[in-house]
């Protein structure tokens, strides 16, 4: 497994929230959902995405933007426009009062906004729970990062216009791979980029040394590495592999994979309703009782406790 496949392998969509937002200038939603993940394709039109801290973005027609939560941000045609909504947890609307909308934008099948033929056409899909992105790849992520259609072109812009106003069984699942597959697309589009701001161990793939020892605890989290192992591996001393792996990654071979290790089980945990037991032996460790320990050392919760909160609608 390269590192890109590792990071992206997390998203998961289960149930997510996709709509086509339509409007006609002035309009603007403040976001104050705490969703972990939200992507915005613009479709037709121009607006703004502007978040409370950091610079703000410009969408034009094919342009996507990704906000990483649970910081709040607004949508707008104009950063000057005054919020006319607010978005809540679990894909509430409310007037800026805090009064509900009550369905009042509702424009029908996964529509909302002014009209369906607005001079505005927006693709939101927002993940709801932070266990369905992993740990590694959301702390890998700025709070607002964008891809302009000249350095992206979208391919499944069409295929989710069409898909996105659908009514049939089976459609919020069809939905839900579709919003995988185009966080992965745009993602691996925005790593590629030389000015994206990857994470340290990312940029360390390029490293003959540090590079292979990466891979090996990728591939197989579950084998008893040491670092004298991994040296082997590698060719290299122990010192020199713990010296090299340091100044690149930025921690210790041991401190990475135990941060590895834990990441894959939060994500089991999520994902499967497997026994901490098994989720234990998969990544690497010997009893549930040591990932329990390691865990809550990490997570501050146990496994159990992990679990039932990111099961929970709108957890952050």
């Amino acid at each position: 497994m390269d590192a890109l496949a590792g990071l992206l392998e997390g998203p998961r969509a289960r149930g997510a929230l996709m709509i086509r937002a339509c409007f006609d200038p002035p309009w603007s939603v403040r976001v104050e959902d705490r969703a972990p993940l939200t992507v915005m394709l613009m479709v037709r039109g121009e607006g703004w995405v502007v978040p409370d801290d950091g610079e703000r973005i410009r969408l034009t027609a094919g342009d996507l933007a990704i906000a990483r939560g649970p910081a709040p941000y607004t949508c707008a045609d104009d950063p000057a426009t005054p919020p006319q909504a607010l978005i809540l947890p679990g894909g509430e609307c409310a007037y800026p009062d805090g009064r509900l909308l009550n369905g009042s934008m509702d424009l029908g099948v996964r529509a909302w906004g002014d009209r369906l033929d607005g001079s505005t056409v927006l693709l939101i899909g927002t993940y709801l729970m932070r266990g369905e992105i992993s740990a590694r790849l959301l702390d890998a992520l700025p709070p607002l990062l964008s891809l302009t259609s000249r350095e992206w072109p979208c391919p499944l812009t069409p295929l989710l216009m069409d898909e996105i106003a659908r009514d049939e069984p089976g459609q919020e699942v069809v939905l839900d791979r579709m919003l995988d597959l185009l966080v992965i697309a745009a993602l691996r589009a925005w790593f590629a980029r030389p000015e994206a701001a990857a994470p340290a161990w990312y940029r360390a793939q390029a490293d003959p040394v540090v590079g292979r020892v990466l891979r090996l605890v990728q591939d197989d989290p579950a084998h008893p590495w040491t670092v004298a192992s991994l040296a082997a591996k590698a060719g290299v001393s122990r010192a020199a592999l713990a010296r090299r792996f340091t100044a690149l990654v930025g921690e210790p071979p041991m401190t990475h994979l135990t941060g590895w290790r834990l990441a894959l089980a939060a994500d089991r945990l999520h994902a499967t309703e497997e026994t901490i037991g098994a989720i234990a032996r998969q990544v690497g460790y010997g009893s549930a009782f040591a990932l329990s320990t390691a865990f809550k050392r990490m997570y501050a919760v146990s496994p159990q406790e992990y679990r039932a909160r990111e099961a929970r609608p709108g957890a952050a």
